[in-house]
């Protein structure tokens, strides 16, 4: 056996075990008994001891000292990229630090949980304060010297840097301002969808349209969960949702949203199933995978045709008067303040407040207590309404508690590549409209399996996006659509 051959053999195993990993998580936000969050916080702190043991293992040194990349085909030579870069991150951070990480983080879940249902922030901010001073902790052991804040975004997007979204935010943000001061200007205000609409027949609706987007049941689940989410890769891949019956959209289009993360992991290539190739390469291009099924194919005109007439069989009403009505209340642009339910206008700000405030957390210059002020006062200066209540501010989004600090700015980096590849995917397939008026997604995401998703991590994130449109990627094609868009709509 080859040095190659042990040391894919060893990370095989490595990878089982992470996915084992992620199906606790799964669980922790699924399904499991409230009163098992001490226990499981103690399952996986020990767990994140032992991956953290293999991924440090002075084994893998030695293979990776002993194999020559060069004699490696192209899977091989980034398989070794993966590995390499893994095995560096592992041996900066101690094993004590990882294992509470993990214990913590896991606990920290369900205090968020139970104080966003309380709007109780005071709940919430010990832990919080705890989180945060192990991530700095951890920042700075991976940084060695350098940015504290792009140390943890390399394991979200490897490549990018703080620099580099904050001059990507710095170009998009007056296109944004503008147009939303243009429609807000307009003196258009599409109503929203009016009516009742019973949970059972939504999850049926959301199954349905998750299907036809794709999503493959023999392999997947679809759940509910506080906060949306897909969980696992290869050919066990799972969603979740949250519906209220007032306002069916939300349900929806969370579906779809991670219908598209979950589409993005079945579809990679079976052959790089438990290796480092078997996951989505990054954030970003997982997230340009979601929000193009969400967005540009799911809010468009002619799928929101379809769904229109699909409403009104299931639900006897779509709760519009017309196909036109509905499509203007699914792309109508508020001030609102959650994230997940905003709209295609407002997104990519409440990304940048979060992005601006986590920076500073981590590097210092903002501490825990002084948190919800800096949300709420930057929230109304940005959106110009005032944050009400917590769960409508810093305790909306779970990602704090987890630790993912150096995710947020992939949602905003996965619009913009995901406007990429709309505007390569319009000209691959001529058809497209007049497929998702019928329904019919499967053309558009097969295009995206085969240009996107089969590849998984053989390349790094911006040249698969790169290969797939045949340009280099930017945020030029988003804001121009954006533009056309709501242009439209708001008659600008």
């Amino acid at each position: 056996m080859t040095a190659f051959d042990e040391l894919m053999s060893f990370q095989r195993e490595t990878e089982a075990l992470g996915q084992v990993a992620m199906r606790l998580g799964w669980d922790q936000e699924t399904v499991m008994p409230r009163g098992a969050a001490q226990q499981r916080a103690e399952e996986m702190g020990a767990l994140e001891t032992v991956l953290h043991r293999r991924r440090s293992d002075p084994r893998l040194g030695d293979w990776l000292g002993a194999i020559d990349d060069d004699l490696l085909d192209e899977t091989g030579r980034a398989q070794m990229r993966h590995i390499r870069r893994s095995y560096a991150r592992a041996t900066r951070l101690p094993e004590t630090l990882s294992a509470e990480i993990a214990r913590v983080t896991s606990r920290a879940q369900g205090i968020w949980a139970e104080a966003r249902a309380a709007d109780d922030v005071a709940h919430f901010l010990p832990t919080l304060r705890e989180v945060v001073r192990l991530k700095r902790e951890e920042a700075a052991a991976l940084a060695m010297g350098g940015d504290l804040y792009d140390a943890l975004l390399d394991d979200y997007e490897p490549g990018a840097t703080a620099a580099g979204l904050s001059a990507m935010f710095d170009r998009m943000r007056p296109r944004l301002v503008d147009l939303r001061e243009r429609i807000m200007g307009s003196g258009r205000a599409p109503a929203p969808l009016e009516g009742h609409f019973p949970e059972a027949v939504q999850m049926a609706l959301s199954r349905e349209v998750a299907t036809h987007f794709g999503y493959d049941w023999r392999h997947g689940r679809l759940d509910f969960s506080v906060h949306p989410f897909t969980s696992g890769s290869g050919s066990d891949v799972r969603i979740t949702t949250r519906v209220d019956e007032a306002e069916p959209l939300g349900a929806l289009y969370s579906t779809l949203h991670e219908t598209g993360h979950g589409v993005y992991e079945q579809g990679i290539d079976p052959a790089y199933g438990l290796t480092p190739l078997g996951a989505g390469v990054s954030m970003g291009v997982h997230e340009s995978q979601s929000r193009i099924f969400e967005n540009q194919l799911g809010r468009g005109r002619a799928f929101c045709g379809w769904l229109h007439g699909r409403m009104n069989e299931v639900f006897g009403s779509a709760g519009a008067a017309d196909a036109e009505a509905f499509y203007a209340a699914v792309n109508r642009v508020h001030s609102g303040h959650i994230r997940t339910e905003s709209d295609e206008v407002h997104y990519n700000l409440h990304i940048m407040l979060r992005f601006d405030l986590e920076r500073d957390l981590i590097a210092g210059g903002l501490e825990v207590e002084d948190l919800e002020e800096a949300w709420n006062t930057r929230f109304e200066a940005d959106f110009g309404v005032a944050v009400e209540r917590p769960s409508q501010g810093l305790l909306q989004d779970v990602h704090w508690s987890v630790g993912l600090f150096g995710y947020f700015p992939t949602y905003a980096l996965g619009n913009v590549y995901a406007g990429c590849l709309y505007q390569a995917l319009r000209a691959a397939v001529p058809s497209l409209d007049a497929d998702l008026a019928r329904g019919h997604a499967e053309p558009a995401t097969a295009w995206l399996k085969v240009e996107v998703q089969r590849h998984g991590g053989l390349y790094e994130p911006a040249e698969t996006i790169r290969r797939a449109c045949g340009f280099e990627p930017d945020e030029g094609p988003l804001l121009d659509y954006l533009d056309a868009k709501f242009g439209a709509i708001y008659g600008l």
